[in-house]
């Protein structure tokens, strides 16, 4: 198990996104996915109210998840997660779209409180101290246990913690951002605030859409709906380069090129827990092989060394 920053959320090594669920996922294998990943011992489960309601017109995925919880009757053994910011009508960080929000997160989702409440998208038409304070009203109301900070840049994720600090709100404890072998922006100023701020990264798109997967290759059309996202990797010198060795490491070591690369995001400096979701219990596989698998340092190099865009 991984903490989460200075907090004491304990977890898996690999969280579980399901924004599939609802959406290429239906409720029964969802459900199938969610027991999976728990009997393998994982127990941090992210989502959003926005998921997947580009293809349900709903927080379905909440839904689901809730309902599951209901059933298994664990929910003091998940740390759950879950976001603000992005659903039609109640987009943005204003203080009436949050409270509105979280109360219709918990009753979806069957809980009265939240582990880790993340700020899906910056919102600069909202004044950030309202965000936050807003923010820490939840924590103290017991609703909320920590909020973390999703697609923010390196200057107001600083400056959102500067006024937490000055106003005494709780603080962001982590980012959520995209970050894999091909699209490393996250190293340099951002990843530097994070690290300097005892933040804790749990990264998103950890797989490049599927592109490390290695199902994509020149000529190959793949079932799924980020097919067209993902296959333009093919396209860049870095991505070949990036697969080729990524299929080296999964060849050698006997495991799926998606293990490989979700255990080098996981190996990478301030990442506590990757994000990658599982259409089924098949996909889920290879993440669960990922959480207890450790690369050598020379396999983190050539991962590293071939990934990375010529200049």
């Amino acid at each position: 198990m991984r903490s989460i920053g200075n907090t004491d959320l304990s977890v898996f090594p690999i969280a579980l996104g399901t924004n599939v669920f609802g959406w290429t996922a239906d409720k029964e294998t969802s459900h199938a996915v969610l027991n999976a990943y728990v009997e393998g011992g994982g127990n941090f489960i992210d989502t959003a109210d926005v998921y997947p309601s580009w293809a349900t017109g709903d927080s379905t995925s909440e839904t689901i998840i809730g309902e599951w919880l209901a059933e298994r009757r664990i929910r003091d053994s998940i740390v759950l997660a879950t976001k603000v910011g992005m659903l039609e009508g109640l987009r943005g960080l204003a203080p009436a779209t949050i409270r509105t929000a979280v109360e219709d997160s918990l009753r979806r989702l069957r809980t009265d409180y939240i582990d880790l409440y993340w700020a899906h998208v910056d919102d600069h038409d909202t004044p950030m101290v309202e965000t936050l304070g807003t923010f820490d009203e939840l924590v103290r109301e017991g609703k909320v246990r920590y909020v973390g900070a999703s697609n923010h840049g390196a200057q107001r994720l600083a400056e959102a913690l500067k006024i937490s600090d000055n106003e005494g709100f709780v603080r962001y404890v982590a980012l959520q951002q995209e970050y894999n072998l091909v699209e490393r922006g996250y190293e340099g100023e951002l990843r530097d605030v994070v690290a300097e701020a005892g933040l804790a990264s749990t990264p998103y798109f950890g797989l490049a859409r599927g592109f490390l997967t290695g199902k994509y290759a020149p000529g190959t059309t793949v079932d799924s709906p980020r097919a067209g996202q993902a296959s333009k990797y093919l396209a860049t010198e870095h991505g070949r380069r990036a697969l080729e060795a990524v299929l080296r490491v999964a060849g050698d070591r006997g495991v799926e090129p998606a293990s490989v690369a979700l255990a080098w995001l996981a190996a990478q400096p301030t990442v506590a827990a990757p994000i990658s979701s599982a259409r089924d219990v098949g996909q889920l596989r290879a993440l669960m092989t990922a959480a207890a698998l450790e690369l050598s340092e020379e396999e983190l190099s050539l991962l590293d060394t071939a990934s990375r865009p010529s200049d």
